[in-house]
């Protein structure tokens, strides 16, 4: 079930794009017969990146503790994307000059397909300009969102030394920062660096995750008329096209699935056999200073059926494995206060956040916890919300998938 419900991610990410624009469209243009429709001439583009990296040793098996008893440091993938953009024209296309989204597909390797296999990673993603530094260079940026599938994962006969990963589909996650030279209205070049995450938000044990850091290179073509092209590139920022300050509300439920382990006194761990659900509910006031922005604060309540079984244990079964009694819900339940800011752009939003327990009762459900969540837009209020959570800056807690409304969602 897991499996299903991280694909589902991916494919209702691609999935529902061209609905999310249409329905943006039609809220954003109506009643403004001078801007055309964002989708009436659309730029498509296609792009191919070479991707190089530097493997962070975040776990012994890639400091050479591993089946060839040597340090594994490098990292490649290759990625093909298709992207559009807007309409340079329609309303939607001038309050996001530059900015393409659209899928993406990378291959990537570790060098060591025997015990990590060669994961296939299928995304979203989302580019846009940051400053013009020339007429045909640029400075730009572009995340990826997605999951990664077919890597060789934990097994204590076949791959014992694999502590990385236990899991066949991991989350996928990555940010750029590059050059753009416009080579002509149809051909551009892309350099840059970047740094990626791989993990399967503590879904299955083993769980280190994945880090790297290296350059980018590419090479994109677009696809349209060249009147629109030319628009396209001579977009200024969006100064004259009016915008109101206003406070909106976002309601958000999610639910997760976890498992559960401890590091005990005397070096040893535990896992406890099994998965433990999740279930939570956000409620965001936000006020929208920009176009670009939000930020707020963010009541966050909680339900852990995993919190603070470490205090009830009951014995082992016939196997040894540990048992545990049901801790009361006062304990596997916590309310939370969090500032939250997050980057608006035409379909998605990144919401970034940073909290305390206020209400908790328990070692697990103590301290501070922090939030990543990409908010993919299906209908003009209704949203897809994909998260990840750690806790205290460091320990991966769960992922988040759930559903959103905002209220009072002005234009």
């Amino acid at each position: 079930m897991r499996t299903i419900h991280k694909l589902w991610i991916v494919l209702l990410l691609a999935g529902q794009a061209a609905n999310s624009l249409r329905a943006q469209s039609s809220a954003t243009t109506a009643g403004t017969d001078s801007l055309a429709s964002p989708l009436r001439n659309v730029i498509h583009r296609l792009s191919a990146d070479v991707r190089p990296a530097y493997l962070t040793p975040t776990n012994y098996f890639f400091k050479g503790e591993n089946a060839r008893q040597q340090p594994m440091n490098a990292f490649l993938s290759g990625h093909l994307k298709y992207g559009i953009q807007l309409d340079p024209d329609s309303r939607i296309g001038r309050l996001y000059p530059h900015t393409t989204q659209g899928i993406g597909l990378a291959v990537n390797t570790l060098f060591n397909a025997e015990e990590m296999g060669t994961p296939v990673a299928l995304y979203a993603f989302q580019s846009s300009r940051i400053a013009s530094l020339t007429p045909r260079l640029s400075l730009d940026y572009e995340w990826n969102f997605g999951a990664s599938f077919g890597w060789k994962k934990y097994d204590e006969d076949s791959n014992p030394y694999n502590l990385v990963t236990s899991s066949r589909i991991n989350a996928y996650i990555n940010l750029g920062f590059f050059l753009n030279w416009q080579l002509s209205p149809r051909w551009s070049l892309t350099a840059g660096v970047e740094g990626s995450h791989f993990s399967n938000g503590n879904s299955h044990y083993p769980n280190a995750g994945i880090n790297t850091i290296g350059a980018r290179i590419g090479v994109v073509r677009s696809f349209g008329d060249a009147q629109t092209l030319a628009k396209a590139e001579a977009a200024l920022p969006p100064a004259a096209l009016p915008f109101c300050p206003h406070v909106s509300y976002d309601l958000v439920i999610y639910g997760a699935t976890k498992i559960r382990g401890w590091v005990e006194d005397y070096g040893g761990s535990t896992l406890v056999p099994g998965s433990f659900g999740v279930v939570g509910l956000n409620f965001n006031p936000m006020y929208n200073f920009h176009r670009l922005l939000r930020a707020g604060l963010s009541l966050d309540a909680q339900y852990d059926e995993s919190a603070n079984l470490r205090g009830h244990l009951a014995g082992t079964d016939e196997y040894g494995d540990p048992k545990f009694y049901r801790p009361p819900f006062k304990e596997q339940f916590n309310v939370g206060l969090s500032a939250r800011c997050e980057f608006v752009m035409p379909v998605f939003s990144i919401n970034f956040g940073i909290g305390y327990h206020f209400l908790h009762k328990g070692p697990d459900t103590k301290g501070c916890y922090q939030v990543l969540a990409l908010k993919t837009s299906l209908t003009r209020n209704l949203y897809l919300h994909t998260g990840y959570q750690l806790q205290n800056f460091h320990d991966p807690n769960h992922l988040m998938l759930g559903l959103g409304w905002r209220f009072n969602n002005k234009r």
